[in-house]
């Protein structure tokens, strides 16, 4: 029976407040006119904005929006430049120019832009028809005034307040990013000066430097020529530099053996290059005179010119071995099917990110992007090389670990959200 009266009641309350819903309803906050405007220049930047920053106000209704207003003389028109809803843009959401403070919740900031002072700039078409368009110069000193608005009225502060935005030498807001630079360049630093004492350093293997003795052994025992190509670019790349590198490695072997190596070049410069590359590496290995200049020749400057000339030498030669180094566009599956249905080896390598899938599927090597150039210490034994490819490889495990690490602090963090510590791993790991 009490269980009914209960029941009763409840519901006689609810129609109650539902008649009359003035009942209950929060009472109307004043709107009141928003003092202790502020305008600092933007802390990192390069002098194109300033901050507005205000104190939040007592009872700061959700229902209100801050208004700014913008002028270029303190006696002026002033014009609305920007709306902020009240529960928007604290300073505790800028941590990267204020810091942790909880203090900061109690001010709003919003970035702004100056007036700028302007000047005609004249752009002449390719017709020699002039146009006429403006350019920013520098910014000038700008005022703003703040208000607040419910909907129905505003309310415009009487304070007026100026400033020039000035450009900073040095963004603190990347000083995380500065922090692993530096670190990064220790580590290789110490890893060149570690190879300089011990140039026989363990390097990661990579099993298409490996194959190269196979393939001109392959080569030799078939009696059949191996071809390589240093791609699409000229000397001036570095993927055609490093594939140069690799080139000697391989004329060298091919000299040891005694067979033959064919060089189609698709740059006349390229071409001279190899071919003292190759010289030299028969001089090395005390073959001089078995090095032939003939076998390394330009073909044609135009993409698939050149790509039509090297599928042709794979057709009529049948080389054992192919070797596809340096960059490569659309022409990478056109050489690697062919070679492919000559019954050659083949070992590709190239930084084509598009062109890695087509190396892969088609040859029995590839070397994939940073691989390429990490052949050349690779072969090199370079000091300078070497360490290098230590240090980045060092690097990377320690950015791996650190992305790890930092994911974890940032997730236990969600359930500490008052603990400094997580708040600055946190940033630390935003990029900016």
């Amino acid at each position: 029976m009490k269980q009914w009266k209960f029941l009763s009641l409840a519901l006689f309350i609810s129609m109650f407040v539902m008649i009359y819903p003035g009942i209950g309803a929060q009472t109307p906050v004043e709107l009141k006119i928003p003092t202790g405007l502020e305008v600092i220049d933007t802390p990192s930047d390069s002098g194109e904005s300033l901050l507005l920053k205000w104190p939040k106000m007592e009872n700061e209704s959700i229902q209100w929006s801050y208004v700014i207003y913008r002028s270029s003389s303190p006696d002026g028109e002033f014009k609305e430049v920007e709306k902020i809803e009240s529960s928007k843009e604290y300073g505790s959401d800028n941590p990267q120019w204020f810091g942790f403070d909880k203090e900061n919740a109690n001010f709003h900031v919003y970035k702004v832009s100056p007036v700028w002072e302007m000047r005609d700039l004249v752009l002449r078409s390719w017709g020699g028809k002039e146009q006429t368009t403006q350019e920013r110069v520098e910014p000038l000193k700008t005022y703003y005034k703040i208000g607040v608005t419910d909907g129905e009225q505003t309310l415009i502060g009487k304070e007026v307040v100026s400033g020039i935005p000035k450009e900073n030498w040095y963004r603190r807001d990347r000083f995380n990013g500065n922090i692993i630079l530096i670190i990064l360049f220790a580590i290789v630093i110490t890893f060149i000066l570690h190879a300089q004492r011990n140039p026989n350093l363990f390097l990661r293997k990579i099993p298409g430097i490996d194959a190269v003795d196979e393939a001109v052994g392959r080569a030799t025992e078939m009696g059949k020529p191996i071809l390589y190509s240093t791609g699409y670019y000229d000397i001036s790349e570095l993927s055609t530099i490093c594939s140069v590198n690799i080139l000697a490695h391989v004329a060298k072997k091919v000299a040891q053996y005694d067979s033959r190596l064919i060089v189609p070049c698709k740059y006349p410069v390229a071409m001279t290059v190899c071919q003292e590359v190759v010289r030299e590496a028969y001089i090395n290995a005390g073959r001089p005179d078995a090095f032939n200049a003939s076998d390394i020749f330009f073909i044609a400057g135009e993409q698939f010119s050149y790509t039509i000339g090297v599928d042709s030498i794979m057709v009529r030669e049948k080389p054992a071995a192919n070797f596809f180094l340096g960059t490569f566009a659309a022409e990478a599956l056109i050489l690697a099917e062919t070679g492919a249905t000559t019954g050659a080896i083949q070992i590709a390598g190239t930084d084509s990110n598009y062109q890695i899938p087509f190396f892969i599927v088609a040859c029995d090597y590839c070397l994939i992007s940073e691989e390429l150039y990490a052949a050349s210490a690779y072969l090199a034994r370079n000091p300078q090389l070497i360490g290098s490819l230590k240090g980045q490889d060092a690097g990377k495990m320690l950015l791996f670990f650190a992305l790890i690490v930092g994911t974890l602090m940032v997730t236990i963090g969600v359930f500490f959200p008052d603990a400094e510590i997580f708040n600055i791993i946190k940033q630390f790991f935003t990029v900016r």
